[in-house]
Formats: C-alpha cells, structure tokens, sequence
C-alpha cells in the first residue's frame, strides 16, 4: 500500500489532535497546526526536506506563540486566594492593634484568628479585607 505524502501528514495532524483531547496538552494542537502546513506544502508539490521544514517551522511558530501568550496572561490565583475556593477570602476584618511579630489577633467567624499583614506593607489598625488563608492565618490587606 503506498500512501501519498499530504494523507501521511494529514494522519500525523489528526493523531496529534486526538493525543492532545486524550491529554488536554494545548501544545500538540500547535503541533498539529505544523502538521498540518506540513500536508499543506505536500499539496503544493514541494519537495520532502520543504514539507519538514515548512512543518518545523510552522510548529515552532506556533508553539512559541501559545507560549509568550500564556506567559503573558496573569496567571489564576491561588487556591488559598481564589473566593470560589475559600469563601474567607473577601470578608472583612477589624484589626485593633499589631503585635511587634507582625501579627494581630482579630474576631471572626466567633473565634480569635491570628492575622498576618503582606510582606512590606505597613500594618495599621482598623478594618482589613481577607485575601488569602495561609495555614490558618489571616493575610489581610487594609481597606
């Protein structure tokens, strides 16, 4: 059986596909993007070494690409951050005075919590909105 070389590349792009729905790695639909400018340069009637660089080319184009943008796009929060994770986050706090640890206890939800200001910010007193729970503290942020 002799298969043309534009239905070889076409079969590499549907296997990267389908090895990237089987994985969830977005980086082989950029391969397969190459892949497929690969079958592209087939169907043009150029030669084998064209076809690969074409494809090489392409892929890593587009790798590169989904790279810098993914780079560039804040990242999500943490899960000890996140409010849909931790429904502490977003509530808010009154903060009398700050121990010289650097902590402060506070009331909340009934109990005496520990409090913890960000790193380099400037605690003072008065009512603090939780960001994020780390261990079982407070990291609070003024208001």
């Amino acid at each position: 059986m002799h298969l043309e070389a534009a239905t070889l590349w076409w079969l590499m792009a549907g296997i990267a596909v389908i090895a990237e729905l089987l994985t969830g790695t977005f980086y082989l639909l950029m391969l397969a993007i190459g892949l497929a400018a690969g079958a592209v340069a087939a169907h043009a009637g150029l030669s084998s070494s064209a076809q690969l660089l074409v494809a090489a080319a392409v892929g890593a184009a587009t790798v590169g690409a989904a790279y810098l943008a993914r780079r560039q796009r804040p990242g999500d929060p943490p899960p000890r951050g996140d409010r849909s994770v931790n429904l502490d986050v977003g509530e808010t706090v009154q903060v009398d005075a700050w121990l010289p640890d650097g902590t402060a206890l506070v009331r909340y939800r009934g109990a005496t919590w520990t409090a913890i200001h960000r790193p380099g910010a400037m605690p003072i007193a008065g009512p603090h909105r939780v960001s994020e729970l780390v261990g079982n503290r407070l990291l609070v942020d003024p208001l």
